[in-house]
């Protein structure tokens, strides 16, 4: 019965999820049945969809709100915890912009609200910086660049982290403008730096352009300072004996 069962969803596009907890539910009636199977399907589809858009998202590590501290982050007046922990800027095409040393949990936070807005069913895209500017010489170098921005087009959210760490090239700088370019008013984007904007021009090399990349977040920016210790070294095992 089970399989039969299984070839009817697959034939309906249901999952086999169905199936599979045929057996199990109870109902008092065919329609409390079919509602507590339906009901389950939503929550397996929802859940499914949520894992999909986490794995697709590229973190390089999951990290969640539990246990974070906002201590020692300085928030703009207009822009509150809880907005942060909702992902609410998204909706609205809101930037946010990370600054301060490193190891004082901008990546942290950045992959945090990445994930929430997973859970909300957005799609959010995950990069070191240096790795995102790769990826675009690479498809530029295989005739695929516009095939490349047309999927990055499709995200909700764009988290660029170590934004400023590694040098780039002239060529990487000008695909890196474009994409932050094509975000501007039709996606979130997320910076993680350690690097004030007086010294973006090191990054991209050509004053006009690093104006107009500045500009351009800016316009819709939130920046967040994040002025504690590096977490790493206040935690570290070697402390004791620097």
């Amino acid at each position: 019965m089970e399989t039969e069962i299984a070839v009817c969803c697959r034939r309906l596009r249901l999952s086999r999820n169905i199936a599979e907890i045929s057996g199990q539910v109870e109902a008092d009636s065919h329609q409390e049945y079919l509602l507590k199977i339906l009901k389950q399907e939503v929550a397996y589809r929802e859940t499914t969809r949520k894992n999909r858009l986490v794995k697709q998202a590229g973190f390089y590590s999951l990290k969640t709100f539990d246990g974070y501290c906002f201590d020692e982050i300085r928030l703009p007046a207009e822009l509150s915890v809880s907005d942060l922990k909702d992902a609410a800027f998204i909706e609205q095409q809101k930037n946010l912009i990370f600054y301060g040393n490193v190891g004082t949990g901008k990546t942290h936070l950045a992959t945090a609200i990445g994930i929430e807005a997973c859970n909300k069913g957005k799609a959010v895209r995950f990069f070191r910086t240096a790795a995102l500017v790769n990826q675009l010489n690479d498809a530029q170098k295989r005739g695929e660049l516009n095939k490349y921005l047309k999927q990055l087009s499709k995200i909700d959210l764009l988290i660029c982290d170590e934004w400023g760490y590694v040098p780039l090239d002239r060529d990487g700088s000008k695909l890196l403008f474009q994409v932050i370019s094509d975000c501007y008013e039709q996606r979130s984007v997320i910076i993680t730096t350690n690097l004030e904007f007086s010294k973006w021009v090191n990054i991209f090399y050509d004053e006009q352009m690093t104006a107009a990349m500045i500009d351009r977040l800016v316009h819709h920016s939130y920046l967040l300072l994040f002025d504690g210790q590096s977490y790493r070294i206040k935690n570290s095992l070697m402390k004791g004996y620097a």
